[in-house]
């Protein structure tokens, strides 16, 4: 059975080598070693601290295959983003160029730098195995992070948010960073891609332009491509939309890629969930009819554990475990464990038969 948990510093080997395999390189998984150590002991400590609000806190998770123990994927939360130096974005802007003497009043769409999302919990560092990418587990590796949040409000903002990759050609080449980020750098966007830190460098706002930019005076291929994920990121995206985030107001700096966000509240792992109590299964499947497939987390704390599991859509029939998913959650029978349906049509699609 595949699980999310967080990571230790024994995942280091499988977590190095995904590190490497993944494209864009991932800022929570540094391709040096003992920044990667450094970055997992972070998060061991963090899951182990009695945080009462976000600080400095990074959280890295896991996905495992409970049957070989390999590693299949990686994701984490950053509870405040830039924390110690601000985040920075672009934010779409309308700014008024007007005169009564020639009668003329235009909007026009400007980008201004802002670090407005500094301080704000971030998703971030999702990889996944090629071959279970579009599977369900996929929703399973990047939802058990609304999971951990929805059931440790304390450690994180109201609002959460996540940065998508924008688009890129197969050679790796941003049409927005060749028209903004190289005017200013002078290099090429790998290489401050790696060196930016997450969006938190100092010398963003050293070199990009305080001023607004006018999107109009941008050639059309980078216009094309504000506020747009690449091909690579639309799973991310989608499986962000199925949470309940939104676009906002904001792109990236560097690529123009999509900036999404949720109010904790509103996002389904909070709206949906549902407390349930673990007993046995008699391991037969279950009537599709009248189950659907739910995320489901250990309640336990410090002990975070995440499966996808076919329940009963009826909340008095508990929640009946096979073996196999109770061993991954570390449950017994009588435990509570948190129960969220993956796809929510799926409930939709019931309620619509019941009628």
């Amino acid at each position: 059975m595949l699980f999310v948990r967080p990571g230790r510093l024994a995942d280091l080997d499988a977590l190095e080598q995904m590190a490497r395999a993944a494209q864009p390189v991932l800022h929570s998984l540094p391709h040096d070693r003992r920044a990667l150590e450094a970055r997992v002991a972070l998060s061991e400590d963090s899951f182990r601290a009695e945080a009462d609000f976000p600080g400095e806190e990074f959280y890295l998770f896991v996905l495992e295959n409970s049957e070989t123990g390999k590693l299949l994927g990686t994701a984490s939360i950053v509870a405040a983003a830039g924390y110690s130096e601000p985040f920075y974005a672009f934010r779409n802007d309308a700014l008024i160029h007007a005169s009564r003497e020639l009668h003329v009043n235009r909007k026009i769409h400007a980008l201004t730098m802002s670090h407005e999302l500094t301080g704000k919990s971030r998703l971030g560092g999702f990889y996944i195995e090629p071959e279970l990418r579009g599977a369900a587990t996929a929703h399973l590796l990047s939802r058990a992070r609304m999971m951990y949040i929805a059931a440790n409000r304390r450690r994180f903002t109201p609002e959460v948010f996540s940065l998508l990759l924008g688009v890129t050609d197969d050679a790796g080449v941003s049409p927005f960073w060749e028209a903004v980020g190289r005017k200013f750098f002078g290099r090429n966007f790998a290489d401050i891609e790696v060196q930016s830190g997450g969006r938190s460098s100092t010398f963003i706002a050293e070199v990009m332009p305080s001023y607004p930019i006018y999107v109009p005076l941008l050639p059309e291929a980078a216009q094309r491509v504000l506020g747009e994920p690449d091909e690579k990121a639309l799973l991310a995206y989608e499986i962000h939309l199925e949470e309940g985030f939104e676009t906002d107001r904001y792109v990236d700096i560097f690529d123009a890629g999509p900036v999404l966000t949720v109010q904790v509240d509103r996002s389904a792992c909070a709206k949906r969930n549902e407390m349930r109590a673990v007993h046995a299964s008699n391991e037969a499947p279950p009537d599709r009819a009248l189950s659907a497939t739910y995320m489901v987390a250990s309640n336990r704390p410090g002990e975070f554990r995440c499966v996808l599991v076919d329940l009963p859509r009826e909340h008095s029939a508990g929640a009946p475990l096979p073996a196999a998913a109770r061993a991954a959650l570390g449950v017994n029978d009588g435990d509570t464990v948190r129960c969220v349906i993956l796809h929510q049509e799926e409930n939709n699609a019931s309620a619509e038969d019941a009628q």
